[in-house]
């Protein structure tokens, strides 16, 4: 007896294939939120899974609030902006101090070339699978791409909105700043640049809060990418496989340009890596940094008295050492008596004297 004939699924497998791959959760396009500051227009023709959770990116921190020290003003905060503590939890190393610069720049194509190459080519992956899809005359494969595109520019939208510049505090032209960011894991943060470049990347709100405008259009990308399983499922087996392949290799391509991204843009400021060292304990690293900047200090004025209290009292309030006379003690090592004598903590005649002897004053 002849076996009865099996329906065609192949073409219920490819379009639950597209639908899957469109509806599948991923972080990469949150990511790549916090790493540029912001969305472009560009991004509409990156399709990518994760469209869903892109107004998530505020969340990229995980909730981490760096505790902060601006070494050249003795003020103590955190790091309020989401998408730099997120940076700085990705770019810092446990046990070492990384030295980051802060910097204007509008050349934004050329600050990591080989992801802005992964970028482009999430782009052009999107142009050439639409193009055959046109050749083939798949309408119904063309409206699940229009569909998500759709979402995108939605989102992208929205992001602009909220990504809008807030208060960052009164400017500061001309002063350079210096911080020492403490981040969880044991990750050594030290950020340098002018002050205002600064306040740009930490402080305020880095994406506003949405407002109910805000709230309907990022519902209506929502339904939209749900909507489009409709058009997928009247996709031909070809123009099902293309779609798939395209998210597939779109979500390949952002994890890329994401891992070898390794500086931060925000508000028209670059946030690049200058240095990494590695230290056996935090208090060598303390040692390191407090009397670097004394010494910067110093030379920067030479002629005017040094405020110590205010120089070193942040890292007290920053749990680096626990008090202002372990410091001193600290300045009375061989290798800091320079230092020392100019601040004035050791007699000058005394340090004449017997060597790593001296006089607290």
């Amino acid at each position: 007896m002849d076996a009865p004939d099996l329906p065609d699924l192949t073409h219920l497998v490819c379009a639950q294939a597209a639908n899957l791959v469109a509806l599948a959760p991923s972080e990469a396009i949150l990511k790549r939120t916090a790493l540029t500051g912001g969305a472009s227009w560009l991004d509409v023709f990156f399709l990518a899974p994760g469209i869903l959770s892109q107004q998530d990116a505020p969340k990229a921190n995980n909730g981490e609030y760096p505790a902060t020290a601006a070494m050249t003003t003795g003020y103590v905060f955190r790091v309020e902006n989401q998408a730099t503590a997120a940076f700085l939890q990705r770019i810092g190393k446990t046990g070492h101090l990384t030295t980051l610069h802060v910097e204007q720049s509008s050349d934004l194509l050329h600050i990591d070339p080989l992801a802005s190459f992964s970028y482009l080519a999430g782009i052009a992956s999107t142009v050439f699978v639409t193009a055959a899809l046109v050749r083939l005359g798949d309408h119904a494969a063309l409206a699940f791409v229009g569909t998500l595109m759709a979402a995108r520019a939605l989102n992208v939208a929205v992001l602009k909105r909220r990504a809008a510049p807030g208060w960052k505090g009164m400017p500061e032209p001309g002063v350079q700043g210096d911080l020492l960011i403490l981040v969880s894991q044991d990750k050594w943060i030290r950020m340098r640049g002018p002050v205002d470049d600064i306040k740009s990347v930490t402080a305020g709100q880095w994406l506003q809060d949405m407002e109910p405008l805000d709230s309907f259009l990022a519902s209506a990308a929502s339904l939209l990418v749900y909507g489009s399983i409709a058009f997928a499922w009247r996709a031909s087996p070809l123009g099902s496989v293309l779609t798939a392949g395209l998210l597939a290799l779109s979500a390949t391509l952002l994890g890329v340009c994401n891992s070898l991204t390794t500086k931060l843009r925000m508000y028209g400021c670059v946030v690049g890596k200058t240095d990494v060292k590695k230290y056996d304990r935090r208090l060598h690293m303390a040692e390191e940094v407090i009397t670097d900047r004394l010494r910067e200090t110093l030379q920067q004025d030479p002629g005017s008295p040094l405020d110590w209290d205010k120089h070193v009292e942040w890292a007290v309030r920053l749990g680096l050492i626990n008090n202002h006379d372990e410091l001193r003690k600290m300045m009375l090592k061989e290798r800091h008596r320079d230092l020392a004598r100019a601040l004035r903590l050791v007699d000058v005649e005394d340090s004449k004297g017997e060597e790593g002897k001296g006089v607290i004053l």
